[in-house]
């Protein structure tokens, strides 16, 4: 995993590049939250995000709280396949105003197994 920090003034950009995973969460958090500490308006750049777990989602999400807990503006900008499909799945893209790409939405019903089945 790797992470650039970029801040211009009240803007910041975080670009993400490798896995946003529960193996790389530990070290993404302070600079994530850093990143937005420092700034009114953060974008996060996940375009080159390889894999993502639900830790990587958690701290999408704990970013994204953060910044509207302090009235600032977060946006998720250029989300790679990896993280299109998880935030799909999760439906959440909308909640992290993420772009929409045309990428399959996942079912309306909720995909449920018997036991034995």
């Amino acid at each position: 995993m790797q992470i650039d920090v970029q801040t211009v003034g009240a803007a910041g950009r975080v670009r993400i590049a490798g896995e946003m995973t529960i193996y790389s969460a530990s070290d993404l958090k302070p600079k994530l939250l850093g990143a937005l500490a420092d700034c009114r308006e953060l974008e996060i750049s996940a375009a080159e995000v390889t894999e993502m777990d639900t830790a990587g989602v958690q701290l999408l999400l704990l970013a994204k709280q953060e910044a509207a807990r302090a009235g600032k503006t977060l946006r998720l900008a250029a989300p790679s396949p990896a993280v299109q499909d998880v935030l799909a799945c999760y439906r959440l893209a909308a909640d992290l105003d993420s772009p929409r790409t045309g990428r399959a939405e996942p079912a309306s019903e909720p995909i449920t197994t018997r036991p034995g089945a």
